[in-house]
């Protein structure tokens, strides 16, 4: 039996690492395909000579060197990512050099689903105000952090938190129930939101380049300005490109609602972030949960954290064991492909 290489660029050690060795058992379900892991942090020179005939790579948070890699590898056809987004990687060129880029073929799309209704569910109801009350031992007693507290917070001295008492406003309380909510981008990821809300009795419209007309979610395809004046949430599940940078800007908070939320979990830079801080200070927006931010790991003086009605988290949305297996299986089996002289799956448009 004929047996092909893959390229796995990752850090050093990374073999022994679980997701290592989740790629090494896939790779053993294949029977013919053997794992070469070359260093990351190895020289060009040295990459080039470990990857000499390889068609595939899988790459694993090593981003440095890709094009110049194609460039020099007349073999090369594909480079692997473990993620949804694939901004990082310059596409069109690298098309010109004959690589396709495949993501992860969404492996982590369940899980950033469901991150994104606990965002939108955890606004409703203030979860991150309850959580911190209680611990604080303000029992149902509701008290917004002092904003001297939060700017403390910001700038990591948090060890004398003082709060405002204060009564809780039960407008500001909601359920799902009944909300119109905005879906931007209808992918694996949008469609798999538009389902699980299917049955929390929400009215569920979307905008895409596409159409979806079986969804099985009864969502409704609308313009984008008539998602974003009517939508009591919107949500984004769009990829970062020329086409959808700060694709949420002044104009766009200038037609939402004054009760609307805004939920991130696609890339930072898809929303103008400097507007979408004066939106919510001059409560154009009710609020926004953001798993994302413009700038990775988040300024702990970026404003967005002395906000009461924000909640964040630290881009970590597609984090679940299912996500991890099932994006360790596709790139193992797409890569597989290819090596063996077939077509790849979930290939992103060179944009």
């Amino acid at each position: 039996m004929e047996r092909y290489k893959i390229a796995v660029l990752a850090p050093k050690d990374y073999e022994k690492s679980e997701r290592g060795e989740d790629l090494i058992n896939f790779a053993l379900d294949e029977n013919d395909i053997d794992l070469i892991f070359i260093d990351g942090d190895s020289s060009i020179e040295e990459i080039v000579s470990n990857c000499y005939g390889i068609k595939s790579i899988i790459t694993q948070g090593v981003y440095k060197y890709i094009t110049e890699l194609a460039s020099n590898l007349d073999s090369l056809k594909l480079i692997q990512t473990p993620s949804a987004g694939t901004d990082w990687l310059d596409k069109s060129e690298l098309s010109e050099l004959g690589v396709s880029v495949s993501n992860n073929g969404g492996g982590n799309a369940v899980a950033v689903a469901e991150h994104a209704i606990a965002l939108m569910f955890a606004i409703y109801r203030k979860l991150d105000l309850q959580i911190e009350n209680l611990k604080k031992g303000n029992y149902q007693d509701f008290a917004v952090p002092d904003l001297m507290d939060n700017i403390a917070f910001a700038n990591k001295n948090t060890n004398n938190k003082s709060y405002t008492p204060g009564t809780w406003n039960r407008n500001e309380y909601h359920t799902l129930v009944g909300k119109r909510v905005g879906i931007v981008g209808m992918g694996r990821i949008g469609s798999r939101v538009a389902k699980r809300l299917a049955g929390w009795e929400c009215e569920l419209v979307y905008n895409d380049v596409l159409n979806f007309p079986d969804n099985h979610t009864n969502a409704t395809k609308v313009s984008m300005d008539e998602l974003l004046s009517t939508s009591d949430i919107i949500t984004l599940h769009v990829p970062l490109e020329r086409t959808t940078h700060h694709m949420i800007s002044y104009d766009e908070f200038n037609m939402m609602k004054s009760n609307t939320i805004l939920i991130n979990t696609s890339r930072g830079p898809v929303v103008d972030e400097t507007e979408l801080i004066q939106a919510l200070k001059e409560k154009k927006i009710f609020g926004a949960g953001l798993d994302v931010t413009e700038i990775e790991p988040i300024d702990m003086n970026n404003p967005l954290l002395l906000l009461e009605n924000v909640i964040l988290t630290p881009h970590f949305a597609t984090r679940a064991y299912e996500s991890e297996i099932n994006i360790a299986s596709f790139a193992v089996r797409n890569a597989s492909k290819v090596a063996r002289g077939d077509n790849p799956d979930s290939v992103v448009p060179p944009v």
